[in-house]
């Protein structure tokens, strides 16, 4: 468990950066639906380059992509089924819709033990969407 550890936390962390970086993200996502080509990913996300160069150069360094060559074209692709589930969760919790309308009974009851207490500071879900909700995940 990560709280057990500020080792693990601090790997956890560090490997969230690359996820709360919007463009990285965004190159993320994509690939997440398979190999694609430098060519595909620029033009499915409109990063451009040489931001896109940067961005896979990062990713690539963090061990979250890996890429092959075949005659002209490079072909970039997700390094294995963790990547791929985090970023199929981090669509699940910041960009499907339906699950922003239900709100767990754990929440209610946290809510409603700080409303009992007349606490100062009052306990809210706020769900955003997009990379940036990310990044402020504490």
């Amino acid at each position: 468990m990560i709280y057990q550890s500020k080792s693990k936390a601090r790997t956890a962390a560090d490997m969230m950066k690359n996820y709360a970086q919007p463009q990285r993200l965004m190159i993320l996502s994509f690939l997440a639906h398979g190999e694609k080509t430098v060519g595909e990913i620029d033009e499915a996300t409109q990063i451009g380059q040489p931001a896109l160069s940067q961005q896979l150069a990062e990713l690539r360094h963090a061990n979250l992509i890996a890429n092959r060559r075949e005659a002209k074209n490079v072909y970039y692709a997700l390094i294995n089924e963790r990547v791929i589930d985090c970023i199929k969760q981090i669509e699940r919790l910041f960009v499907d819709e339906h699950d922003i309308k239900a709100e767990p009974s754990s929440l209610r009851k946290i809510k409603s033990s700080n409303l009992n207490k007349n606490s100062v500071r009052q306990e809210t879900a706020v769900v955003s969407t997009g990379a940036a909700a990310f990044a402020k995940v504490f």
